[in-house]
């Protein structure tokens, strides 16, 4: 085993959790306070924020951190990996965000691609998918939301509990495999999805 970043500015990562490769490589992933007893006001939490990250030829790099995004969670690449998507698990602000990504693989213009924070059903923004025509499919209250490009909402993929997680399987990588709080759902779509190769 081998550890690929611990610190970051000399202090220890709070709990890195979701992670994206890029083509080239590069590892991308948020870091959330989950690992933390006491969150945000735990002791042993060394740094002030939340943020995104990337390791490129082992070095470690923040890319984003906003005091407003407070749970970064789920991100995933756009088919060409020009964008980037990312999600906040935040109770008090359930958004989805989107990104450029530059020709360096830093990540610019950051806005809200998608905003539920209105949403009373049980569920946040978590986990992340995306097609090989670009269509989202995002974890979130009630269910997967599903998002064009464009960020219009196509619609919510409901389950008998709440979705946490999600993958592409299967040979043809068309079946969407859901994992929720006690339960592994499956749907076949029309789309492959996009999956290691």
């Amino acid at each position: 085993m081998t550890v690929l970043a611990a610190t970051y500015d000399s202090k220890r990562l709070n709990s890195p959790n979701d992670c994206v490769h890029h083509s080239n490589g590069d590892l991308y992933f948020t870091d959330p306070p989950y690992g933390f007893v006491g969150m945000d006001d735990d002791p042993k939490k060394e740094l002030d924020f939340c943020g995104v990250y990337r390791i490129r030829q082992g070095e470690l790099q923040l890319l984003f951190k906003d005091p407003t995004v407070k749970r970064p969670n789920g991100l995933a690449f756009s088919p060409d990996e020009k964008v980037m998507y990312l999600s906040n698990s935040d109770p008090e602000r359930k958004i989805w965000m989107r990104f450029d990504v530059a020709d360096d693989g830093t990540l610019t213009n950051g806005s809200v691609f998608a905003n539920v924070t209105a949403e009373t059903a049980g569920g946040l923004p978590d986990g992340m998918k995306i097609d090989r025509e670009g269509t989202l499919y995002c974890t979130g209250p009630n269910g997967v939301w599903v998002f064009a490009p464009s960020g219009k909402h196509l619609g919510t993929i409901h389950f008998p509990e709440i979705p946490a997680n999600l993958h592409w399987g299967d040979a043809d990588a068309r079946m969407l495999y859901v994992t929720a709080r006690t339960g592994l759902y499956r749907i076949h779509l029309g789309v492959p999805g996009i999956r290691p190769e």
